[in-house]
C-alpha cells in the first residue's frame, strides 16, 4: 500500500477558525492546532486516553467472565460469547450514523453523550435476569459506545497538527488497551470473590469516573465546522470512501487484525480453566495484564512507521501476531503467556498504524472514513468472538489458532497486493516534462 502522507490536509474551516493572535511569518500562516508540548495537548491526550479506557472496559466487560456467565445461565461458550459479540456488533452497526451526528453536533458533544448512555446501561447490566436480557443490554451499550471511536479520531485529525497525529491516535488506542486490561483484571478478581454481576457493576462505576474526567478535561474544538445531516450527502461521502482502494484495504486489515484479537481473548479464559492449567478466575483475569504491551506498541506506532514505513510496520505487526499464535499452542503456561504478549503487541501496533493511515488518507468526511474503519474493525471483533468460540468448541485451542493464522495471512496478502498496486500506479505516472 502506498504510504500515507504525514501532511494530510485538515477539514475545511481550520484556518478560518484560528485565533486572531496567530500571525503569518515567512513560511505562511502559523498552525494553531495542538502539538506535543503546546497548550491543551496534555489535557486533550489524557481526556481521550480516559475515553479509550472507558470504551474498552465497558465494551469487553464480560469477556473475561464468560466461563462464569456460562455456569450462571447454563449456556455453552458459543452462546455466552454473544454477550461480547452483541456489544461489538451494536457498535459496528451504529458507528456510521453516529459519525454523521458528530459532523452536525460536534465531536465533543457526541462523545460525551455516548459515554453517558453507555455508562447508564453498564449500571443496569449486573441486574440482567437472563442470557437474552444480558445480550440485549450489551447490544444497546455497544450502540451507545459507537459515538466514541470515529468521533475521537476525527477530533484529533481536526485539532492536532499532522506530524503529531499518529502519536495522538496511538495514545487513544493505548487507552483502549489499558481499558481492556484493567477491566479484565479487575473483573477477574472481583468475580472470584463476589461473582460476575458485582464485577461488571464495578466496571460501570469506574467508567462513570472516566466519563466525568473526560468531559472536564477535553478542550473545546477550535477547528470543527458543522456538516450536513442530509442522507444524500452521507451516502455520497460513504460511496467516495468505499471507492478508494487504499481505504478499502485499510478497512479489511483492521477487521482481520481484530478477528484474531477477538477470537483469542474470547476463548482464552475457557482454555485456562481447563487442564493442564486449571487456573482460578482471579489469575485468569490477571493474564490480561499483557494488555500493557499493547499500550506500549500502540503509543510507539508513529516511530515504527517512521523507521519501517506503513507497509513494513504492517508486515512486522502481522509476523509478530502469527508468532504469538503459534507459541500459544504449547501446554506450557510461560509459553502461552509469551504468545499472548506477541499477539497483543502485534495487534495494537497494526491497529494504530491502519487507523492513523485512514485519518491521513481521507481528505473530506474524516468522521465517516474513521467510522467505516471502526465498523469494519468491530465487525471483525464480533465475527472473531463468535467464530473463535465455535472453532474452540469444534477443535479446541488449535481451532482458534488456525482461525487467527488465516486472518493474519489475509493481512499479509492485502498488504502485498497494496505494494503491487502502488508500483503499478507509479509506473503509470507520466515522466516530468523537461
Amino acid at each position: 500500500m502506498p504510504s500515507a502522507s504525514t501532511e494530510a490536509p485538515t477539514t475545511v474551516g481550520a484556518t478560518a477558525s484560528a485565533p486572531a493572535t496567530d500571525s503569518r511569518d515567512a513560511r505562511g500562516p502559523r498552525d494553531s492546532r495542538m502539538a506535543p508540548g503546546g497548550p491543551g495537548y496534555r489535557r486533550m491526550s489524557f481526556a481521550l486516553f480516559l475515553a479509550g479506557v472507558a470504551t474498552f472496559a465497558l465494551l469487553y466487560s464480560t469477556q473475561a467472565l464468560l466461563p462464569l456467565v456460562s455456569t450462571d445461565f447454563g449456556v455453552s461458550a458459543s452462546e455466552a460469547s454473544w454477550t461480547v459479540s452483541a456489544a461489538t456488533g451494536g457498535l459496528a452497526l451504529f458507528v456510521l450514523p453516529m459519525s454523521a451526528l458528530s459532523e452536525r453536533f460536534g465531536r465533543r458533544t457526541l462523545m460525551t453523550a455516548s459515554l453517558v448512555v453507555a455508562v447508564a446501561v453498564g449500571l443496569l447490566v449486573p441486574f440482567a435476569p437472563s442470557i437474552g436480557a444480558l445480550v440485549a443490554l450489551r447490544a444497546v451499550q455497544g450502540a451507545a459506545l459507537a459515538g466514541l471511536p470515529a468521533s475521537a479520531t476525527a477530533y484529533l485529525a481536526e485539532e492536532v497538527r499532522p506530524k503529531a497525529l499518529i502519536t495522538a491516535i496511538g495514545l487513544f488506542v493505548a487507552g483502549n488497551s489499558v481499558g481492556g486490561m484493567s477491566g479484565r483484571v479487575i473483573t477477574g478478581w472481583v468475580a472470584q470473590e463476589w461473582g460476575w454481576r458485582v464485577a461488571v457493576g464495578t466496571i460501570g462505576v469506574i467508567a462513570v469516573a472516566c466519563a466525568v474526567a473526560f468531559r472536564l478535561l477535553l478542550p473545546a474544538p477550535r477547528h470543527f465546522t458543522p456538516g450536513s445531516l442530509r442522507p444524500r450527502v452521507l451516502v455520497r461521502t460513504v460511496r467516495d470512501h468505499l471507492s478508494n482502494p487504499l481505504l478499502r484495504r485499510l478497512y479489511a486489515i483492521g477487521a482481520l487484525f481484530m478477528m484474531v484479537f477477538g477470537g483469542v481473548y474470547t476463548v482464552i479464559g475457557y482454555r485456562l480453566t481447563e487442564a493442564p492449567f486449571s487456573l482460578p478466575q482471579g489469575i485468569i483475569g490477571s493474564i490480561f495484564l499483557v494488555y500493557l504491551v499493547g499500550t506500549v506498541s500502540a503509543s510507539t506506532a508513529g516511530r515504527l512507521v517512521g523507521r519501517l514505513g506503513r507497509r513494513g510496520s504492517l508486515y512486522l505487526a502481522g509476523g509478530t501476531t502469527a508468532s504469538g499464535l503459534l507459541l500459544s499452542l504449547a501446554d506450557s503456561l510461560p509459553l502461552v503467556l509469551l504468545g499472548l504478549v506477541l499477539i497483543t503487541a502485534g495487534f495494537f501496533a497494526g491497529h494504530a498504524v491502519a487507523s492513523s493511515a485512514v485519518s491521513h488518507t481521507a481528505v473530506r468526511g474524516r468522521a465517516q472514513a474513521s467510522a467505516l474503519y471502526q465498523s469494519a474493525y468491530y465487525v471483525g471483533s464480533s465475527a472473531g468472538s463468535t467464530m473463535g468460540a465455535v472453532a474452540f468448541h469444534a477443535g479446541g485451542w488449535g481451532g482458534t489458532v488456525v482461525l487467527g493464522l488465516l486472518a493474519v495471512l489475509g493481512v499479509v496478502t492485502i498488504t502485498v497486493f497494496g505494494s503491487h498496486a502502488a508500483r503499478v500506479q507509479s509506473r503509470r505516472k507520466p515522466a516530468p516534462a523537461h
